[in-house]
């Protein structure tokens, strides 16, 4: 089997091919910019609609007591149209994690296998697939006890810190999502963003103001083209 040839506009930047995540983040945002056309067929009132037709286990009795919130694409449904995600994700600090997956053992889950991230993937009796992580961050502690809510009431991490933690993923779909939330955003949560980004990945303030020139491009109304 011959060996993928590495493009060139990636092997400017790596020439292995083996981009960081801020550089292949920083990557697909210049392709975006430079194709980003207003609109994208969705309507302002679909875009503006939070709903929670998915429906995913009520973890609020179980952890009852322990600071926690929603994170991954479950999470977005409260800032942004929801979309279909495979599990739910959901963010503990680090000291209560043992506490946390004893309290879901209780509860009927059972351990499936350790994550690449600190954490575990559990499984209810349903076939539910909850992924616990652990985080340790100097944020973490203030933003788990002050969380927003979807729809259901869930708690889920604020938008600043969501964001945060989408920025320094590495799949392509969580850069989609923190610029759809970020368009959605009103210029209050944004500056609360920008200032949490100022804060602690300073580096990616320039990547954050793209993904929010590109979610509000998204909503722009499309000109007019005779046919």
């Amino acid at each position: 089997m011959s060996e993928t040839r590495v493009p060139s506009a990636i092997a400017k930047i790596a020439p292995d091919g083996n981009l960081t995540p801020r550089q292949a983040r920083h990557l697909l945002i210049e392709m975006s910019v430079r194709k980003q056309k207003p609109g994208t067929g969705s309507s302002l009132e679909f875009l503006r609609k939070r709903t929670a037709m998915n429906q995913w286990p009520d973890l609020r009795d179980v952890l009852k007591g322990i600071p926690w919130a929603i994170i991954g694409g479950v999470a977005t449904r409260a800032y942004m149209p929801e979309r279909m995600t495979n599990d739910l994700d959901i963010l503990v600090e680090e000291a209560r994690g043992k506490e946390v997956i004893h309290r879901l053992k209780i509860a009927g889950y059972s351990v499936v296998s350790q994550l690449s991230l600190p954490g575990y993937l559990l499984r209810s009796s349903e076939g539910v697939e909850v992924d616990v992580l652990f985080g340790n961050t100097p944020w973490l502690s203030a933003a788990l006890r002050n969380p927003r809510h979807d729809p259901v009431g869930y708690p889920v991490l604020d938008l600043p810190y969501l964001v945060l933690m989408k920025l320094n993923a590495m799949r392509t779909q969580d850069w989609a999502d923190a610029a759809r939330m970020l368009g959605l955003a009103s210029e209050v949560d944004l500056d609360r963003v920008r200032g949490v980004v100022a804060h602690y990945s300073p580096e990616d303030a320039e990547d954050l103001e793209s993904l929010i020139f590109l979610g509000k491009k998204e909503q722009e109304i499309p000109p007019l083209t005779n046919s």
